[in-house]
């Protein structure tokens, strides 16, 4: 430690008297580049440090640019992957602040841009890779330099293969193909990569063929051939291929982290096997190349971990080949806490959505092994844990962004919390941009302009983070049982949350005084029955042509849901999963039912006053009330084209009859009035169409003038009572595992809204108008969206002048509510009546009194 300083002070003053600033930090880098070890990278950094303020010129930044890019290197050679990208984003940051391209033709994207796109890639962080490789793509391009726009192609098509976006990786690699200049071993690699690709679409075949039309070392032939036969099925030849391709590691050239993943690979075909010892031995050695102090044979401690996705398939399968319980959810807690490691990385929503789908499955291994034990020891503790492990991947962007938020509001003036708010919506705000441009001329200037931008936020984000961490270190959102089911027995509710995972469909049902697990068999059949039943509201026509159908579906769905659980309780707040996100329960038969009267049928909506929510949370937390009580309605109604929304008049009106409110009809109705007055409202409605989207444009809105899309929603900062979004499939959108559906709706959740109506379908303009009017006036009297939304209908259903067939759930079911059962207004009529009465009781006694006076 003296010998360092002692250096560092003589290195120091040596610069000051003896050498200007540019070349001694080309000397400092270049002496560390001969010697490279963690010593020299100790005393590396201290000079770093040193050198950061004093640089001035530009070219002592391209020197201190160099320098970082050296020392980002080396630490992710040694698996310090956090560090390696903090220290790449600022040699980065540096470059492109300084101009320092204009400079010198130093090589920024080989020293620094394809090494921290790889890095974002390994660290799951998939928004900021595909970023960051296009920007490197477009000045490949601009330069004409195709060695490094191929090496960008192969590196996206490997970024788009671990997320399983086969058909892209190959779309990737054709294009790549008609490049001028491909080397040999870039072909070689583009060939490889697409035969993996294509043995995952099942396409053995032609990737067998394809295998056979290139030059690959025998590693990567065996490799190959090991990945075809896994894919198969086939685990002997797919183990003998293996250990052939191990022992041709040596001519393969892996990094350690690559040997560590090969020998999980190893792992993983005698777990399929059925040889646990040897799939922990291989266990043990990946490790043992990721941790060099581990000796192997326990857990290892948490401290010793870092940022690193190949610890996850380790300790997952060491998770798996547990025969105890409690060591089998150790092991899943340390991958679920190497988890948060990579998370604290990640600054975008759309990478933490991405990364969900692994700690779902996770999450469904730990309440299996935990459900198992209770049946053993009938531990209600159990139950909890297990429910709390459902919870945690709950909507978990949703609860994240809301946390933000809540804690800004406590803590209104912090400089540092107000800027990463800023951030976040001008993040969201260049995503949607990004988004358009990619949709429309797709101008490569543009997208690598909002790009570049993003990344920027993207640094600014995370330097913040670690501040605010420091600053608020206990801000873990907590969840309490406790407080949960007092809200319960505050609501004379009781609450079911459903976990949808692989196997099975877990139904948590929680009381003011109990909770109870049941599991349901995630088989073809059920899901089957679910996505039926789902269809059967695609079309008006669908249950009408087939009464009968509809209600046995609806019957056996009932059952199978286990809603009659819920018999006791007249509220009940649903937190639906998955395909069940899609599901409108109020439309599901509580009995048999040979009728085809629909007012006549037992719906569910009959028996219970349904509420729905994202998470058990966000049903628990307090909800803040604004200020301003008034509705601000956009109605564009375009009228005299082929969109018009003639019912729509009505339905505004009947908002005008009822409440305080501020209606903006036709041209009135445009996307910058929302943008510039939807804070302003304490309840927004939007009578309009609406899209739920598809795999390539988002869920968006309609507006006179234009659309809002998705992300351009997220950028909001919203705090209405309520939403109420009376437009077709406002509910609809891809779905996630966790987060649901990226629909309207979400998106106004994302933006702070907490109650929320809206649609589950493509709903019919004139019953809508109806089920608003009728909605509107309950909601007027009782203040409570919850009261209002299961009123209106059974309004609806009884009303005498509707007929039959419009009567169908198609037309009264579509509206759910996310929310809470505020408390309705209190009714003061009788008080009032009977006050009335008294006064004459006692102005006629007084009356008699005094005449016989």
């Amino acid at each position: 430690m003296i010998r360092t300083i002692i250096i560092l002070i003589y290195f120091i003053c040596g610069m000051s008297f003896s050498q200007n600033l540019e070349e001694a930090i080309y000397s400092a880098a270049e002496t560390f580049i001969s010697n490279k070890n963690d010593t020299s990278l100790k005393l590396l950094s201290q000079q770093e440090a040193s050198f950061k303020n004093h640089v001035k010129s530009k070219d002592e930044q391209l020197a201190l640019v160099f320098l970082q890019c050296h020392k980002a290197y080396y630490l992710d050679e040694n698996s310090k992957l956090k560090d390696a990208i903090v220290t790449y984003e600022d040699a980065l940051k540096r470059f492109n602040e300084n101009q320092l391209s204009k400079l010198s033709d130093f090589d920024i994207i080989e020293s620094c841009l394809k090494p921290l796109g790889n890095l974002y890639t390994k660290t799951g962080d998939y928004t900021n890779a595909v970023s960051t490789i296009n920007q490197y793509i477009f000045l490949a391009e601009k330069s004409k330099h195709y060695k490094h726009k191929i090496s960008g192609a192969i590196n996206l098509a490997k970024l788009y293969q671990t997320i399983n976006k086969h058909e892209t990786v190959l779309k990737i690699i054709d294009d790549a193909f008609k490049l001028p200049q491909i080397s040999s071993h870039q072909k070689m690699l583009l060939q490889s990569i697409k035969a993996t690709s294509l043995v995952a679409l099942n396409k053995f075949e032609e990737a067998s063929r394809f295998n056979g039309s290139f030059s690959a070392s025998k590693f990567e032939v065996y490799k190959n051939q090991y990945v075809n036969m896994l894919q198969k099925g086939d685990y002997s030849e797919a183990l003998n291929a293996f250990k052939k391709a191990k022992e041709c590691i040596s001519e393969a050239n892996l990094s350690q982290r690559e040997l560590a993943k090969f020998y999980v690979e190893e792992a993983q075909l005698y777990h399929l096997l059925n040889q646990p010892n040897k799939a922990i031995q291989s266990l043990d050695q990946a490790l043992k190349i990721l941790l060099p102090k581990f000796k192997g044979n326990t857990l290892p401690n948490k401290t010793e971990l870092y940022a690193e996705n190949t610890f996850i398939d380790i300790f997952d399968l060491f998770a798996v080949i547990q025969t105890n319980t409690e060591t089998a959810l150790k092991y899943y807690n340390l991958s679920f806490y190497v988890s948060d490691l990579l998370q604290e990385n990640w600054t975008s929503q759309e990478a933490r959505i991405f990364n969900e789908t692994n700690n779902r499955n996770r999450s469904e291994s730990c309440i299996d092994l935990l459900l198992n034990s209770y049946k053993q020891s009938k531990n209600k503790a159990l139950l909890v844990e297990a429910f709390q492990y459902s919870e945690n991947r709950k909507a978990s962007v949703l609860r994240a962004m809301n946390f933000k938020k809540k804690r800004l509001k406590q803590y209104p003036n912090d400089s540092l919390l107000i800027k990463e708010f800023q951030l976040l919506k001008t993040q969201e705000y260049y995503t949607g941009l990004l988004i358009k441009e990619q949709l429309s001329t797709n101008q490569a200037s543009t997208v690598n302009s909002l790009s570049e931008k993003l990344s920027a936020i993207s640094l600014q984000l995370k330097s913040l983070k670690t501040a605010i961490s420091k600053k608020y270190p206990d801000s873990n959102q907590s969840f309490s049982l406790e407080a949960l089911q007092n809200k319960l027995a505050k609501d004379h509710a009781v609450l079911v949350e459903y976990f949808f995972g692989k196997n099975h469909i877990y139904q948590f049902t929680i009381s003011e005084k109990d909770i109870e697990v049941t599991s349901i068999q995630a088989s073809n059949t059920v899901k089957k029955s679910i996505t039926n039943f789902i269809h059967l509201f695609d079309d008006a026509s669908v249950i009408n042509s087939n009464v009968n159908n509809y209600t046995n579906q609806a019957f056996r769905l009932f059952e199978l849901l286990k809603i009659n659980k819920l018999s006791n309780y007249k509220n009940v707040v649903i937190i639906p999963d998955g395909l069940l996100n899609f599901l409108p329960f109020e439309a599901l038969l509580t009995n048999k039912t040979t009728s085809t009267t629909f007012a006549n049928m037992p719906f569910v909506v009959k028996k219970h006053n349904l509420i729905y929510n994202s998470s058990a949370s966000f049903y628990q937390s307090e909800s803040t009330k604004s200020k301003n009580k008034s509705l601000l309605g956009f109605f564009p109604a375009f009228k005299n084209t082929n969109q018009q929304l003639t019912h729509s008049i009505k339905e505004a009106e009947a908002i005008q009859r009822e409440t305080k409110s501020k209606i903006l009809f036709n041209a009135d109705a445009s996307k910058n009035n929302f943008l510039k007055n939807a804070s302003k409202y304490g309840v927004l409605h939007l009578s309009t169409h609406a899209s739920s989207g598809d795999f390539v444009n988002p869920a968006n809105i309609s507006f006179y003038d234009d659309t809002l899309i998705l992300n351009e929603l997220y950028s909001l900062d919203l705090n209405p009572d309520l939403v109420v979004l009376s437009a077709c499939e406002t509910g609809v959108g891809k779905l996630y595992k966790g987060e649901g559906a990226m629909s309207m709706a979400r998106g106004f959740q994302y933006a702070g809204a907490e109650n929320i109506l809206f649609s589950l379908w493509q709903i019919n303009d004139l019953s809508t108008s109806q089920i608003m009017q009728s909605f509107y006036e309950h909601y007027s009297e009782q203040g409570s969206a919850a009261i209002a939304n299961h009123h209106s209908k059974l309004a609806y259903l009884e009303d005498d002048a509707i007929g039959n067939i419009k009567k169908s759930p198609y037309y009264w079911s579509a509206f759910v509510y996310y929310g809470t059962f505020e408390t309705p207004n209190p009714d003061y009529t009788v008080f009032y009546v009977i006050f009335g009465i008294l006064m004459l009781l006692i102005v006629l006694l007084l009356f008699l009194k005094f005449k016989k006076s």
